[in-house]
Formats: structure tokens, sequence, C-alpha cells
């Protein structure tokens, strides 16, 4: 596997979150670069829960500069995605069983496999990556009625350390990004609705204290969710989804 041209790469031993070191890092960065480590201290996902890192799993962040508009930027979580189901596929040979989950988690044989968290300040961009390689949070570790965590290893027999898989995921992702910049979202929407989860079928999605049920119709041109309700089309631009 051949690292991407113009990417680079931060290989760390522990840190407190690859969140934080990408943040404090990025004003002095010349490009984008991949910030990896071994071992987190205080890591996080989304809406500041706690994330769980065994060693051996895989934690890591893009930081990169962009220049498009917040609802242009945030549309990454989708190229994101699309990288991760690259890389999973390639390094176990095969898509069977992986699904993508709105709006930022991948499945593997109906589990969650990983997940992704964007952060943005100013010009500079964070995608924070977590994996389960080898092992995956017990049912205790996550919240009541999340999607149950699996690893790679234990769904599909795949030995992978962080660093080889971290190649795969960063020649993936050098290439969904060309195809973004490049096209669009159009070709990254049509891609990811293909690997979709529950794609046709009854979900809910939960917004603090608010909650729509209704049959996954679609993903819009700006990445929102669409849901078909008894009282018509909805459209929700953040959500937990539960399936």
């Amino acid at each position: 596997m051949t690292w991407p041209e113009g990417y680079g790469r931060r290989i760390l031993a522990e840190v407190d979150s690859t969140m934080a070191e990408a943040a404090r890092l990025a004003p002095s960065l010349a490009g984008p670069e991949w910030i990896m480590a071994r071992g987190q201290t205080a890591a996080r996902g989304r809406r500041g829960r706690h994330w769980v890192m065994p060693e051996g799993n895989l934690a890591a962040t893009l930081v990169m500069r962009v220049s498009e508009p917040p609802a242009i930027v945030a549309l990454r979580s989708f190229v994101a995605s699309l990288a991760l189901f690259d890389a999973v596929a390639a390094v176990t040979g095969q898509a069977g069983g992986l699904a993508l989950k709105w709006p930022n988690d991948v499945l593997l044989n109906g589990g969650k496999l990983a997940g992704i968290l964007l952060e943005s300040s100013g010009a500079n961009l964070a995608i924070g990556i977590g994996v389960n390689l080898a092992f995956a949070p017990g049912a205790e570790e996550v919240e009541p009625g999340a999607v149950r965590p699996v690893s790679l290893m234990s769904e599909t027999g795949v030995r992978v350390t962080p660093e080889e898989f971290l190649e795969y995921l960063a020649a993936a992702y050098a290439g969904r990004e060309a195809q973004f910049t490049t096209f669009g979202f159009g070709p990254i929407r049509t891609a990811w609705l293909d690997r979709a989860a529950r794609l046709g079928q009854p979900v809910v999605a939960r917004t603090g204290r608010a909650e729509t049920r209704g049959t996954f119709e679609t993903v819009d041109d700006t990445g929102q969710l669409v849901l078909k309700t008894p009282k018509g089309r909805v459209r929700i631009p953040a959500a937990d989804v539960y399936l």
C-alpha cells in the first residue's frame, strides 16, 4: 500500500486524544496530516461522549485546511465514511456485511465497527476516526439502545495493526477526497446511499428529547436524513439514529 502524496503522517505512543493533538498542531501544519496514537487517555466521541480505546484499535485524526462554507465542509463525514468502507473492504478482501449508518458510523454484520467525529475551527477541519480492529467495547460501555460494538478481528478473523490499517485508510480517503473536491457531493452521496444501512426501512431519529420515527427514504443533497412519516416527509440535519 502506497502512502498518498501530499499527506503527512505522525504516529504517537500516547496522547490525550488525537483530536486535541490535531487542534494543537493545526496552525503549524503545511498540509493535511494524519495523526495516530497507540493509546489515548481522554478519547471522546460525538456529543462529548467517552470513547473506549483498547490497545490494538485505531485512533486517528486527519487535520486539514478547508476553504468551503461550513455546510460543504460538514459533508466530509460522508467522504470519511466511504473511505472507511473502502479501507475495510481492501483489508478483508470483501465488502459483504459492511454498511454505513447515518450520519457517521460504519457497521459490520449489524454491529458498530467504527465511528467518525468532525470538528472545525476557522479554516481547520479535524476528522477523528476510531476503528475496533482488535477489540470491541462491552455492551455495558455503550449507551442503552445503541448498536452493539464489534471488532474486525471477531467478525472476520482478520488481524491488522493500526499502523497497517492507517495506510489503507489514508489511501482510500485521498481518493474519495479527490472525488469530492473535483465532482462535488453528488457522486459521494450516490456511493454512500448504495452502502446505506436500513435504507427503505423503519428507523428512529433522536435529537435531545425529540424523537422522529419513520422510513429511511434517502439522504438529500445537503446531507440531511430524510424520513417518510405519517405526517409527511421530514428532513433531519443532525440526530442519533437507532435501528
